[in-house]
């Protein structure tokens, strides 16, 4: 029996690295908001509704990296190094494709796309323009969810942490320069996290071809690899279209609001974006345990795990609550200067608030999950909880009863069917497959 000191030894040695790279890319929309804030209402809700849109294409193909990460451990873990590395490159060659078939649909696309939201002229107008610059980005982006996938799998969660610290940090001060420096405003900001990006992409691929050269592994793409990381993705590409519908739903209530309404809600999900995030560092290493404990028929490891990793989660859910509450007036300030936008944070930060010790519980057990390969349940229960939010939207008026909707119905409706699950063992499948 796992000492309880060991478990927590082992999450927090995958859990606090993998906070650095899992955050990357909501510091990016986090810096950007702040930046692009103080150029006005319409610059700043035209980025929510960009940021929005790409956040709902990475978080849909989010699976490179959730479906990569227990493939790669559970090959590692039944002693297959060679077979673990294959199988991540295989996962790179797949993101890349996708990457580049994303950027040649979406470009063209985009207008369409943002106006469907039905926003403002000179808030459509704003979006268009950073959204045409971003989706250059993308076949980076989603080439680093596959490189950190394939590395938390091998259980090295401190490269991503120092390659996404110097692209967020590179970030900052390419912001700071193209935005305000050079006068090019919202699209700078676009520029500046394209080439952020695609840093952190050419440097983690690197270490990634370096440690599959070692191990004798092909570096060519292998197309029983692809089609194994595809057919596992498939279903975890099921869960997140739930999750970012119940998400991109949300913000078209909002702006049907008004501007200052739809501003609120970009601060509102640019802050718990970072903050879900946060608690699923512990969920990543959940993913990374799990395989690997599964791999290696370890079942009783593995169940002891997830005892730690949800004490661990709602905890931490707690913690990051009295924070925010705490900061509610200093994030209204650094968020924005626009005075409406300003008067409706605080209530919507302290429904956020209240929300954290809930989200870890849902994040940590879904990463768990995620760890054992039970996507199909995840996938058909995420639809299960989407129908419950859209029952529910009809009766909310109004920004605060919205994202109350949002962080009590939804996210309670998820943390049932999740923890039904996870008190039975019909998830604990051991083995490579």
């Amino acid at each position: 029996m796992t000492s309880r000191r060991a478990l927590d030894r082992d999450i927090l040695r995958l859990a606090v690295p993998s906070l650095g790279a899992l955050v990357a890319e909501p510091l990016f929309v986090l810096t950007d908001t702040a930046m692009v804030g103080h150029l006005g209402a319409e610059p700043l809700a035209g980025l929510g509704l960009a940021s929005t849109v790409l956040q709902t294409a990475i978080g849909l193909l989010v699976f490179l990296a959730y479906a990569t990460t227990p493939l790669v451990a559970r090959r590692l873990g039944a002693g297959d190094a060679r077979g673990a590395l294959a199988a991540g490159i295989d996962g790179l060659w797949l993101a890349l494709g996708i990457g580049v078939l994303l950027l040649a649909l979406m470009v063209p696309l985009s207008p369409l796309v943002i106006d469907a939201f039905g926003a403002d002229p000179a808030v459509g107008d704003a979006a268009l323009e950073y959204l045409s610059i971003a989706w250059w980005g993308i076949p980076g982006m989603l080439l680093v969810l596959a490189t950190t996938g394939m590395l938390r799998g091998l259980q090295d969660a401190r490269t991503p942490l120092l390659v996404a610290a110097a692209g967020f940090g590179a970030n900052i001060a390419l912001n700071a320069v193209l935005i305000y420096g050079l006068g090019l405003g919202i699209a700078g900001s676009a520029i500046g996290t394209v080439i952020a990006q695609w840093g952190m992409a050419v440097a983690l691929v690197a270490v990634c071809v370096r440690h599959a050269r070692a191990a004798g592994a092909a570096l060519r793409p292998g197309r029983t690899g692809i089609e194994a990381a595809a057919r596992s993705g498939s279903w975890l590409l099921l869960r997140t279209l739930s999750l970012r519908i119940a998400l991109v739903t949300t913000v078209v209530v909002a702006t049907g609001l008004g501007t200052p309404e739809l501003a609120a809600t970009h601060v509102w999900f640019a802050v718990y974006s970072l903050l879900a995030l946060a608690l699923d560092a512990l969920a990543i290493a959940g993913q990374a345990l799990i395989g690997h404990g599964l791999g290696a028929a370890q079942v009783e490891r593995v169940h002891a795990i997830t005892r730690r990793l949800v004490g661990w989660g709602v905890l931490t859910g707690a913690v990051l609550a009295v924070l925010v509450a705490a900061g509610i007036p200093l994030l209204t300030i650094v968020m924005t200067s626009d005075a409406a936008v300003r008067s409706a944070l605080p209530l919507a930060l302290g429904i956020l608030a209240a929300g954290l010790p809930l989200a870890g519980f849902v994040f940590v057990l879904d990463g768990v999950l995620i760890g054992a390969g039970d996507a199909r349940y995840l996938a058909w229960t995420g639809v299960l909880n989407l129908l419950v939010y859209l029952a529910v939207l009809p009766f909310v008026a109004g920004l605060a009863p919205l994202l109350a909707a949002f962080t009590f119905a939804y996210l309670g409706a998820r943390a049932l069917t999740l923890g039904l699950r996870a008190r039975g063992s019909a998830w604990i499948v051991t083995g490579v497959a």
